[in-house]
């Protein structure tokens, strides 16, 4: 039987070749939605609002993150830097050895350093003002060993700490106390010497030596450091520590140190660690960045219905156009996936843009404060409140990772619908009233 089909062809007899899935066609047409009615307007208002709505949100969100991870990294850091990682306090019997416990701790595989030290709270006052402290007898060479101590020494010296007979105070505390270095503070304590008549409270002067700044306001307002032997006899801790810290390697495998230092000490002692100290303030920042992730997406949500309802009008504007394409022999295949390339197009460059932007922004964020606080004369993020004396930000590949497939999933999902509908146009309606 013979073949009557025939190939489509042109006036010069060359057939007709149907246009490729997401071929050069179909990307010039959608590269043309996205462009102006006017020459002078290169883009339309569909493209520059969702643009600009898809990338403002995946920036927000990757700065909001950030600083929410700068803040938790950073206040760990000064919280262990200064208080170590494990406390070791004695049971039963004061901690008299505290020597010799300290060198079998320091032995244990894992430990970086031990110091023993008494701890006590206090007044302290000055000839101008007066405040409250929490005072540590340390030795002079574990002081300068010290983390966030022996690095962050601003005025003075800890040198011949342990035979000076000064104190070591934060910067905060001496600002508030009008205090510089070799003027004395007064130390007061209620729990002073034995009498018949009872216990008296105990005050001595002592001269400032050093000041440090360990970069947590209400640390540096908060610790007086002085001699172990000085402290032992101001507190009637004669040959004793109150507590000994511990400094390991990996922080966050405390659960295989404290077998490893309860095997070490060989004596009954309680040993807590830095997660049973800062449990409920670490857990409190883990929640607010959590909510702070779920509150600033529904922003990324938003740019996504921007999307939808920018297709959806540009559905409606361009039914002319689609019916004309429709009746030149584009199939219902072809016009819903120009669509989709004009909806994707918005945002895959929207989410690149805005993690740029997030990113650029997140790197200068503490210059970006430092430039709006003196442009406008104002204190934005006050260390009295924000505890630290800068505003950090640590950007995390995989937060930025999550928030850009975050932001495509949505960006490329808010497409589906409002090309569906394009396809399902019916060319004769959209041509009948023209």
């Amino acid at each position: 039987m013979e073949d009557t089909t025939t190939t489509p062809t042109i006036r010069d007899g060359t057939p007709l070749v149907a246009a490729r899935p997401f071929g050069p066609f179909e990307w010039m047409i959608a590269l043309r939605f996205l462009r102006g009615r006017r020459a002078r307007r290169p883009f339309s208002a569909f493209a520059v609002v969702c643009f600009s709505g898809v990338m403002l949100s995946v920036a927000t969100l990757i700065v909001v993150m950030s600083v929410m991870n700068g803040f938790h990294i950073e206040l760990l850091n000064k919280i262990i830097g200064i208080n170590g990682h494990a406390f070791l306090q004695g049971v039963d019997t004061p901690l008299t050895d505290y020597a010799d416990v300290t060198k079998r701790v320091e032995d244990t595989p894992g430990v970086v350093m031990a110091i023993p030290m008494i701890e006590a709270a206090a007044g302290v006052s000055s000839t101008y003002q007066q405040t409250g402290g929490l005072v540590r007898g340390i030795g002079g060479a574990d002081l300068t060993r010290l983390p966030g101590i022996g690095a962050n020494v601003r005025l003075g010296t800890l040198d011949g700490f342990d035979e000076g007979g000064g104190v070591a105070i934060g910067a905060k505390m001496a600002e508030n106390l009008a205090v510089r270095i070799g003027d004395t503070i007064s130390i007061l304590t209620a729990k002073g010497a034995s009498t018949p008549f009872g216990v008296t409270p105990r005050i001595k002067a002592y001269p400032v030596v050093a000041i440090f700044q360990i970069g947590v306001s209400e640390f540096d307002n908060l610790f007086v450091y002085m001699p172990l032997k000085e402290a032992q006899a101001f507190f009637n801790k004669d040959g004793e520590a109150s507590v000994i810290e511990v400094f390991v390697k990996n922080p966050d495998d405390m659960d295989a140190m404290r077998d490893k230092l309860d095997f070490a000490i060989k004596r009954p002692m309680i040993i807590t660690d830095w997660r049973q100290r800062n449990r409920s303030f670490f857990d409190a920042l883990a929640i607010e960045r959590n909510v702070m992730f779920l509150i600033l997406s529904m922003m990324v949500i938003v740019a996504a219905l921007n999307i939808i309802s920018g297709l959806i009008m540009l559905v409606k504007d361009k039914g002319r156009a689609i019916a004309i394409l429709r009746t030149m022999g584009a199939t219902r295949g072809a016009i819903m996936r120009v669509f989709l390339l004009t909806g994707c197009i918005v945002g895959v460059t929207g989410t690149a843009a805005g993690l740029l932007l997030g990113v650029l922004i997140a790197r200068n964020v503490e210059n970006l404060r430092q430039f709006v606080n003196a442009t406008f004369h104002i204190n934005a993020f006050d260390p009295n409140f924000y505890l630290l004396s800068r505003l950090p930000s640590v950007i995390s590949t995989s937060d930025v990772l999550l928030v850009g497939g975050l932001a495509l999933g949505l960006a490329l999902g808010a497409t589906i619908y409002p090309s569906w509908r394009a396809a399902k146009l019916d060319p004769v309606e959209a041509l009948r009233y023209e």
